[in-house]
């Protein structure tokens, strides 16, 4: 019997702008993902029909999940009866800011086109990432990426290099949906995105972890609404972090040190606050994905 598992490497965002509503509803997006060595695993084996199991009992195993739903949907589009069993062994935080449901719904695409032995083509594969979530289409290439339009449209740019960080989740659960609410962005015009999106683009381009100011849009809803969040971030750089930042839309948060040494005091003394996962990562690049994750592709 055909088994085998993949990594579903987590991501954190280096810099997220939100530029505005869009007509659908959405905000209009520009940031720049970049993989991480924290993953979850999900293993394939071939089954009649679409089974999950997943070592956190806490997490579902029917359509509400992504892995579940991603499954389903490949189904349907590459016209296959196959089925799927399907184990995640789950480490990524949930809810977190670090997609991890996300690389779980691309991963699985990933390793339900290895496992069925189908050769779907990268755009329509892109296509059902997109439908599948906004951060999925990135977790099809990893490495670090633009991300624009709700987050869907992908592209690769160098990768940046960072050995020595660490990412701290809080036992908080933030809802992005209310977060974004609470931004109350306004209506963007043709003429101010693309006038924000060149700016965005020349800040993308010289981004240096260690020197730059690192920007997320979100970051001061979410500390209003949960200090924990604030408290995370302000530890870290108190710890020597050269720099620190939420992901996504929390409540994680990643720290950029300069050296070993000092990412390995700081999470000494982080075992003080026994409500915050702590996890020592460092950038994934997009090589390195493909190698372990997307080599079929």
């Amino acid at each position: 019997m055909i088994s085998f598992t993949l990594p579903s490497f987590a991501k954190i965002n280096l810099y997220l702008r939100v530029l505005g509503k869009r007509a659908d509803g959405f905000h209009e997006l520009f940031t720049v993902f970049q993989t991480v060595t924290l993953h979850d695993d999900i293993t394939f084996a071939e089954s009649e029909c679409i089974e999950l199991t997943c070592s956190n009992k806490g997490i579902p195993t029917d359509e509400k999940n992504l892995i579940v739903k991603a499954a389903n949907l490949f189904r349907e589009r590459a016209g296959v009866v196959l089925g799927a069993s399907m184990r995640l062994k789950k480490r990524i935080p949930s809810p977190g800011g670090l997609g991890g449901g996300s690389s779980n719904a691309a991963v699985t695409l990933i390793g339900l086109q290895r496992l069925w032995d189908l050769n779907v083509p990268t755009e329509d594969l892109n296509a059902i990432a997109a439908e599948l979530g906004s951060d999925v289409p990135f977790f099809l290439s990893g490495g670090t990426a633009i991300g624009t339009g709700r987050g869907t449209k992908i592209e690769p740019i160098q990768d940046i290099a960072a050995e020595y960080m660490l990412v701290v989740t809080p036992s908080v659960n933030v809802s992005t949906k209310e977060a974004y609410a609470a931004l109350n962005a306004r209506n963007l015009t043709t003429e101010e995105a693309k006038r924000i999106l060149f700016v965005c683009r020349s800040d993308a381009e010289n981004l240096d972890l260690g020197h730059s100011v690192l920007k997320n849009d979100i970051e001061p809803v979410v500390f209003a609404a949960h200090p924990e969040v604030d408290k995370v971030k302000r530890t870290l750089i108190e710890l020597g972090a050269v720099n620190a930042l939420m992901s996504g839309s929390g409540a994680s948060v990643f720290a950029v040190f300069e050296k070993e040494e000092t990412r390995q005091t700081a999470l000494k003394a982080l075992d003080d606050e026994v409500n915050w996962r702590k996890f020592a990562v460092a950038a994934v690049s997009r090589d390195e994905y493909r190698e372990r994750v997307s080599n079929k592709l």
